[in-house]
Formats: structure tokens, sequence, C-alpha cells
């Protein structure tokens, strides 16, 4: 005999055929109450102007708004296809007209929290989109989620401001999920990065060594030169075999410069580097061009309460005592000062000792002394 049932709404017996008990069974599938929040699986089945409709195997088909795809910027256009199944967070309950709210860009986010911690806990790399300078450091966009690189954390050389719109890298040092907080740090991914290439580039210098570096600091004893991930000292004393008094008198912050490694200290990872070293002693050429008694004319590049110092030869300074000054400031009505061209004799001649000695008087006789 067929299944019988009774129909409550009609009040008698009717027959349970196969057909009708399939279709009895299709409509207890239809009868889930779907709720808020949970995660259900579904098929794209059409694309509209403000979103998706979606199948989940409810009454009606569900509605992805834009907004909910995978970014408030994004459209479902953009990123979903008819046919393709996703997993969708329930965002609204059933409407009036029966039809649930669902969420793709949620689940995408739990996803990635989940991933930005496996990154975090395999201290892995991440990179992150800047999209605002706030006070106290950056706002990246990581993975769809809002991070925070303080400005402590930053090794950069540009304007925070012309950082905005690119790519940083940068390692996760503090994620939390409840508090929606992740802070990131591009100065330890950098200072990994640079303690490998130490590393490597201490492994290749040696003395006499000619390489190329970029001018990245200036102070008043010499200029920092970053060798490619190491950053070498070059004295003011070494910069050039003239007389300089600060080293922003020949170099600028960015100047690309071809530099001689003097000293390299391997335990305490410092190099000292040379410009002048590449360049002729200009006091071994000096006794070609000049000698006791000669008259020259040089330009004052000191002045000092004992004299002047008078560049002679390019890179060679004499000293004019504050006395023949004295004498001629009184005898011209005039006042010597840095800059000018003046001419003297050379009355002690040593360049072995790097001394020469002048005077507005010719010596007595031209014979060394």
């Amino acid at each position: 005999m067929s299944p019988r049932k009774i129909n409550p709404y009609l009040g008698d017996e009717e027959i349970q055929t196969p057909e009708k008990l399939e279709f009895e069974k299709l409509l207890q599938q239809y009868d889930y109450a779907f709720k808020r929040g949970e995660i259900v699986r579904g098929s794209i089945i059409a694309l509209e102007s403000n979103g998706a409709l979606v199948d989940i195997g409810a009454k009606t088909a569900a509605f992805l708004p834009n907004k909910e795809v995978a970014s408030p910027y994004a459209t479902a256009q953009s990123v979903v296809k008819p046919g393709e199944d996703f997993d969708f967070y329930i965002l609204f309950e059933e409407d009036e007209d029966g039809q649930l709210t669902l969420s793709l860009r949620r689940v995408q986010t739990a996803q990635n929290w989940n991933t930005l911690e496996e990154l975090m806990n395999n201290d892995t790399v991440v990179h992150c989109k800047v999209t605002a300078v706030v006070k106290g450091g950056l706002l990246v966009d990581v993975m769809g989620l809002r991070g925070f690189i303080p400005s402590s954390h930053l090794r950069v050389r540009q304007q925070l401001e012309e950082l905005v719109g690119n790519e940083l890298p940068a390692k996760i040092i503090n994620l939390d999920r409840q508090r929606n907080n992740i802070i990131l740090s591009h100065r330890k991914m950098m200072a990994e990065q640079m303690a490998e290439q130490r590393k490597d580039l201490f492994s290749k210098l040696h003395e006499g060594a000619l390489v190329q570096g970029e001018v990245v600091r200036l102070t008043d004893f010499g200029a920092f030169v970053d060798l490619g991930g190491v950053d070498g000292l070059l004295p003011l004393s070494q910069m050039s075999w003239r007389w300089v008094e600060h080293p922003s008198d020949i170099l600028s912050i960015g100047d690309k410069i071809q530099v001689e490694v003097i000293g390299i200290d391997h335990e305490k990872q410092r190099v000292s580097l040379s410009i002048k070293g590449q360049h002729a002693d200009p006091w071994n050429e000096v006794t070609k061009e000049l000698g006791m008694g000669d008259e020259v004319e040089g330009t004052i590049t000191r002045m000092k309460h004992f004299g002047a110092f008078v560049e002679v030869y390019p890179g060679v300074e004499a000293l004019l005592p504050s006395k023949d000054i004295g004498e001629y400031e009184h005898r011209n009505n005039v006042k010597l000062d840095v800059g000018q061209t003046i001419k003297t004799y050379i009355i002690k001649f040593s360049p072995d000792e790097r001394r020469i000695s002048l005077s507005f008087h010719a010596p007595a006789t031209a014979n060394a002394e």
C-alpha cells in the first residue's frame, strides 16, 4: 500500500506518491532557518549593478552588495562571476521579501586574519600599501585590513607623504584580532635585510678596493656613505688634499661617489673610506713646480690668529705669518680675507715636512735653508 498522511488543512487522508515525497523533502530543505553570522556555501547566479544574486539553497536568491564583495571600493563585476562558488557570511536575515544579505568580504577578512597570524609566526615579510600619513606614522592596507607602521619603525629616505599609494615591505610585530589592531615594522625588515647584505659585503671587501657608494649623512667630522647595505665613514681629512671646512662644502646627500676602502673592522663591522687616496699626493708634485725664493700667486683659504693659509699649488697650503699680514694691510690700507688672491715669496720650502712659509718680501738668498 502507498503511504498515507493526514492533511490537517483538508481534514482527510491523501495518498503520498514517491513524487510528492520528493517534493516535500525539497520543501523541508528550504524550511531551514538561516541565521545571521553563519557561514554558508553559495553559487553566483547573476550580476547586477549594485551587487550579485547568490543561490545558497534558500527560498529566494540571496543578495551580495558591492560593498561586501572584497573591499569597500570593489564591485561584484570585478571580483566574482556567475557559476563560481564561495563561502559567504550571512550579514542580515530575511527581509520582508524573504531575501538574505550576504558578505564575501567578512569571510575573506577572517581568512586573512588567519593568514596574517601565520605570516607573523613565521616572521615572513608582507607587502602593504600606504594609504595615509597620520600622527606618529603611516596607515597601510595589508590583505584588505588596516595596519599601522609607527614612525620609529620606518627606515625610508623619502618624505612620508611621497609614500602614499606605494607598496612598502614590512614585518608584523603585533596582531590583535579582537581590537582590530595590526602593527608592522619596516625598520625590522630592513635591518634584517641589511644584516644579510653586510655579511655578504664584508666577505668581499678588502683594503684598497674601489667601490661605488651613495652619501646618506653628513656630520661635522665626515660623511657616511652607503656601500650597498653597509654605511662606511669618509672622514673629513680623507675627502680632499685641499682644506675642507665642512663635508657640505664638497658633498651633498644623495651624491654617488667612488671611494677607496682604507680600513675594515670585521668585529665592529666598520669601514673607513677615502677619496683623496685615489689621487696623487700634491706634496710629491709641488717640488716640480715651486722652489725656495719663488714668487707665487695663491688664494687665501683660512685666516687664523697666527697667520693665513694660502693655497699656492692645488692641494698645497703655505703659511703667511700674521706679522707680514699686519704690515701689508697697514701699508696698503686693505683688509685681507678668505678668497682673496695675493702674490708672495717662498721664504721656507720643506715639502718633506709638508711646510712652506711665505712673505711679502723676497728672501735675501734663494738657497734653501
